[in-house]
């Protein structure tokens, strides 16, 4: 009897099952199958996630979804079972304007990295290989942004595939080579966001299958067509998010004129998709005011002008209604997992490389084996990584075979290296003397298993000079290195007495040094070593007020150079600090070089400080190498070089105001600036009247640009100097 009443049990459940499904099917049947299409727009297409909150709370069950843009970034976190509550979590925190910077901070780059960076600048980075010159693809790679959508689809549990996905998702995509429409249907997920949202001269294209993939916007923003073909729509749910088109009076740029360009193409797309729509079609254009393209930051008020516009025809999407058990039904299928555990990872693999050695790169991977994955800590290790300098993408996938999670990491070698040319511009115009300075550099990278590099120098200007320098890791984590330097420059000194020049000097100095070194994690450098120079300096023009010299010296030395600023330049957080102790054993000197400096934001207020010292602990500064003042924030007031001495001490103070930022792709913001310094000399070479403490005070404007810092500023001292400065470029 026990037997049998379980067998009924089962049969009864078994129909009860049956029936619940043969009702839902028959609901379902009479349901009008429903496509939902989100158009592109940059951050407008916020809005998208109003509109799916309208579309939970009216429990709209949506049979395909297809997406272009931001769109499809939407699109595809949403198939891939995130709620638009949780999406706005997310959006919420997102620092978008950090996102479209690929590399980490500053004090995150690799030193070579940093060095490079100051030298010469970021952006003129250009590749030279059999091919000719190569150029990055975009302003921004996407590095960042990759890592981004990784997490709003849970690439941590396995990268989602498209054919996967209980629900049906098109993301749209432009082939630049052609012009041709591609559509993704199945493959990786978050390549296909990457792919629809690269906007063309922002973000890098999307190589893939031998195409390369920009932003679908370009050809169907607003895909309708696709889900009519995809799963027979017979209601289409269109949303558009663009960009309306610029009034001729905004139109002044060459920037304003290729937005308006790929807005005109845009709309044409969306006018010939919007003229497919039928009655029984629902269109959504949400109420977006002066909300651009690029207005990140609005995000919640733009999804709050979604969520109004759906509820604008809420009673029509009402017709579409499920009921709540059904809709539950359906969303569980895809819904994401709440408090999913992180898989372990029993394996790391380092994969896809050509020159650079796997184990370098593996010395920044801190997740352990036979340990759950940590993903805050992988993207910041991956961001490390690229910081290298080395790659134009790090990005992870987690493989599943059979019992075991394997972590591969796939670092992308940049397709226009390894070797590089490189660019650096100063120029300073001032009122008591200026100078113009143009650098060229060739780098050649992993010359070996190490990472050997040669770079080569170049420089024309008011400094002539040439240079050759070999770095030689000696281990495949490079904590250790040798370097051998040789060089030479030829400049005009100029000398200043009562704030007058009254001579310039030809100067010309050989040098060579070889040092030995460690890498200290983040931190920096130390190193140490043995250098020599010949240095010859003779009267070109005005009084002898020194003589001319010719000497050989050269002795030891060594160095630290600690950087923890969050910028290269204008930084808003962190400290540096540098000391560097020569000793000539020819000329029975030493020299001790000493600056520290530190930086940090209170609000829109940036306060910094910097205190240095250049002096001899043993014997005397000769007069051809002396300590300098002089120059935009070095003593503004004074022409650059103008104070010469030994035992020179300096401080600074610096109160900066935020007044603006730059445009999203571009790092920095410009700044209001007012600077007070002092000096003080012990024995002064130069403006040898001028005795005591020495004051400046500079006002100036500044920001940081693709060409380096820009400043504009006027310095004074109550001495009587003063100097008017326009400076740009790398110092």
């Amino acid at each position: 009897m026990v037997i049998l009443s379980r067998h009924l049990r089962t049969a009864a459940v078994g129909l009860l099952a049956a029936a619940a499904a043969a009702a839902q099917a028959a609901e379902t049947s009479e349901r009008p199958r429903v496509g939902l299409v989100l158009g592109g727009g940059g951050a407008r297409g916020a809005a998208h996630i109003g509109v799916l909150e309208v579309l939970e709370k009216s429990r709209v069950r949506v049979d395909c979804i297809a997406g272009t843009s931001m769109g499809a970034l939407v699109a595809g976190a949403w198939a891939a079972g995130m709620s638009p509550a949780q999406m706005r979590i997310e959006m919420s925190k997102a620092n978008w304007r950090d996102m479209f910077q690929d590399n980490p901070e500053f004090s995150e780059l690799a030193y070579r990295n940093r060095r490079l960076s100051q030298r010469f600048l970021p952006a003129s980075e250009t590749g030279l290989n059999d091919r000719g010159l190569q150029y990055p693809s975009g302003v921004v790679l996407g590095q960042k942004i990759k890592l981004f959508f990784n997490s709003l689809v849970h690439a941590n549990l396995g990268e989602p595939e498209m054919q996967q996905l209980p629900l049906p998702v098109s993301l749209i995509a432009t082939d630049i080579g052609t012009g041709e429409r591609v559509v993704f249907r199945d493959g990786s997920l978050t390549m296909a966001m990457r792919a629809s949202m690269s906007v063309p001269g922002l973000l890098s294209p999307l190589e893939y299958d031998g195409r390369k993939l920009v932003d679908g916007g370009l050809v169907d923003n607003v895909p309708i067509g696709e889900v009519r073909e995809r799963c027979d729509a017979e209601v289409v749910i269109a949303v558009n998010v663009g960009s309306p088109l610029l009034k001729p009076q905004e139109i002044g740029s060459l920037l304003s004129v290729s937005a308006q360009m790929v807005n005109i193409l845009t709309e044409q797309n969306v006018a010939q998709s919007l003229a497919t729509l039928k009655p029984t079609d629902i269109y959504i254009k949400p109420d977006l005011g002066d909300i651009t393209a690029g207005d990140f930051d609005r995000h919640e008020e733009a999804a709050d002008r979604g969520r109004a516009a759906a509820q604008a025809v809420a009673d029509r999407l009402q017709a579409l209604s499920v009921g709540e058990r059904e809709y539950a039904l359906w969303w569980s299928r895809f819904a994401a997992p709440a408090n999913r555990r992180a898989p372990r990872v029993d394996e790391i693999e380092i994969a896809g490389l050509k020159n650079v050695n796997p184990e370098t790169v593996a010395q920044h991977i801190r997740q352990p084996v036979d340990a759950p994955l940590d993903t805050d800590r992988l993207d910041e290790d991956l961001l490390r990584i690229f910081g290298d300098g080395w790659f134009e993408s790090v990005d992870y996938t987690l493989l599943r075979t059979r019992d075991r999670n394997i972590l591969r990491v796939t670092p992308v070698e940049k397709s226009w290296g390894p070797n590089y040319l490189r660019l650096g511009v100063n120029l300073e115009l001032a009122d008591q003397g200026s100078s113009f300075d143009l650098r060229l550099g060739y780098q050649k990278t992993w010359l070996n298993r190490l990472g050997g590099e040669l770079l080569l120098l170049g420089q024309i200007g008011s400094t002539f000079g040439a240079g050759v320098e070999f770095y030689q890791p000696l281990d495949a984590k490079q904590r250790f290195f040798v370097e051998p330097i040789a060089g030479f420059e030829r400049r005009l000194a100029s000398i200043y007495q009562d704030d007058l020049k009254i001579a310039e000097y030809d100067v010309t100095t050989l040098r060579a040094e070889v040092a030995g070194g460690v890498n200290v994690g983040r931190l920096g450098q130390v190193r140490a070593g043995w250098a020599t120079r010949k240095l010859t300096a003779s009267l070109s023009t005005g009084l002898p007020f020194f003589p001319s010299v010719e000497t050989w010296y050269g002795g030891a030395f060594a160095t630290l150079e600690f950087d923890q600023f969050n910028r290269l330049y204008f930084p808003s957080a962190g400290w540096a600090t540098k000391l560097r102790y020569f000793h000539s054993s020819d000329e029975d000197f030493s020299r001790l070089d000493a600056q520290a400096a530190i930086a940090h934001a209170i609000g829109s207020y940036v306060l910094g400080a910097e205190v240095s010292y250049t002096g001899s602990p043993n014997g005397h500064l000769p007069f051809f190498d002396a300590a300098t003042l002089g120059g935009f924030l070095n003593m503004s007031a004074f022409a650059q070089g103008q104070l010469a001495g030994d035992d020179v001490s300096y401080a600074q103070l610096r109160a900066e105001r935020i007044i603006g930022t730059f445009p999203i792709g571009l790092r920095g913001d410009m700044r209001l600036g007012l600077a007070l310094e002092a000096a003080y000399r012990g024995e002064a070479f130069t403006e040898t009247n001028r005795k005591g403490l020495l004051n400046s005070t500079t006002l100036y404007l500044g920001g940081e640009t693709p060409l380096g810092p820009v400043y504009l500023g006027y310095g004074y001292s109550t001495s009587g100097a003063w100097n008017v400065y326009l400076f740009l470029g790398t110092p």
